[in-house]
């Protein structure tokens, strides 16, 4: 069980496409499909999606700029536990938890929360539909957490287990999908999952919860669990829904002014030292053991290459000693220049 296994030989930068589904703004087709190619022609390989982002906008947006790829050429995922109906809906009006409008400008079609089996292989069958292929490399479970379903996120788990989990483990036996696990925004479901000795997942794709900014839970179990078994942590959102990157979301809402305050304390330590904290995001999230690659999101093509270009910067030891002695990181937390 290993995702970087799954992933392209030397992959450890893919593309998460939550943007394309009009994440927070309506964007245009053509620069949709312009960051998609963008994102090829830096060469990135590994593509994530879900039918959550605009209700299927970004598997189908996703899906028409890769069908002009050899399928075997890329790594693809997407998630369950969505069912998107033909039904439409007041999208400003949905019901996303904690996540607000968050889509509010996505395709207008009802969608559905079930992890059951069947509902679990009617989401992949229309997944395959969307993005214009024959098979998914890897399936993760989507948003079983309690920033969607507060107290009842452990009911909506248990329907998982019996459900989404059996089945995806049974297509993975059956050589359907390579891989699968939990794609998420906390580290409560992840730590669960691991302590299943019927679930076997071969990873998480865990949203903001292994950052610069925001990291001190993920290190006191999951991550080393998952290295116990391994169980490997695909990074989402590396700059904590942009707020790392000059934006002002952090958990897909506006910033406070606590969080605003510890952003400009690292942004004074990197100016010091020239690294974009860009870089330093991404180095950060990558430096743990357990991690296997960081999906950063995109809408603008030049986001990707800015993400390329960060990922190659040179990094002072330093910086890091600085953000540990200025509790910046936690003091347990791997940095480049412990390895």
């Amino acid at each position: 069980m290993s995702i970087k296994d799954k992933l392209p030989a030397g992959t450890v930068l893919g593309f998460g496409t939550a943007p394309l589904g009009n994440m927070f703004r309506n964007i245009p087709d053509a620069e949709a499909a312009a960051t998609v190619d963008a994102a090829w022609q830096h060469g990135i390989r590994y593509f994530d999606t879900a039918p959550f982002y605009g209700a299927g906008l970004a598997e189908l947006r996703l899906g028409d700029a890769l069908a002009a790829h050899r399928r075997d050429d890329y790594v693809l995922s997407t998630k369950v536990g969505r069912v998107i109906l033909d039904e439409v809906e007041d999208t400003s009006a949905r019901d996303l938890g904690e996540k607000g409008g968050l889509f509010e400008f996505g395709r207008p079609n009802r969608m559905v929360n079930d992890y059951s089996a069947d509902a679990t292989l009617r989401s992949i069958d229309d997944s395959l539909k969307r993005l214009r292929t024959d098979r998914l490399d890897i399936v993760w479970v989507h948003d079983m957490a309690q920033d969607f379903y507060g107290d009842e996120w452990l009911a909506q788990f248990e329907i998982a287990r019996k459900g989404a989990f059996r089945v995806l483990t049974r297509l993975r036996e059956e050589g359907v999908i390579r891989a699968w696990g939990l794609g998420v925004n906390r580290v409560e479901p992840c730590e669960l999952t691991l302590d299943l000795a019927e679930a076997n997942p071969d990873g998480f794709l865990l949203a903001g919860r292994y950052t610069l900014l925001d990291h001190e839970r993920a290190l006191q179990r999951l991550m080393p669990g998952a290295l116990a078994q391994n169980v490997e942590i695909v990074v989402g959102g590396p700059y904590s829904s942009g707020v790392l990157a000059g934006g002002t979301h952090f958990e897909y809402q506006q910033a406070s002014p606590e969080i605003l305050a510890k952003v400009e304390r690292i942004r004074a330590i990197a100016a010091r030292y020239g690294v974009p904290v860009k870089a330093a995001a991404l180095r950060f999230s990558l430096a743990h053991p357990a991690t296997a690659a960081v999906i950063p999101g995109a809408s603008r093509p030049e986001r990707i290459a800015e993400d390329q270009a960060a990922l190659k910067v040179e990094i002072p030891a330093d910086f890091w000693r600085e953000m540990r002695e200025q509790e910046l990181v936690a003091a347990n937390a791997p940095l480049p220049i412990d390895r």
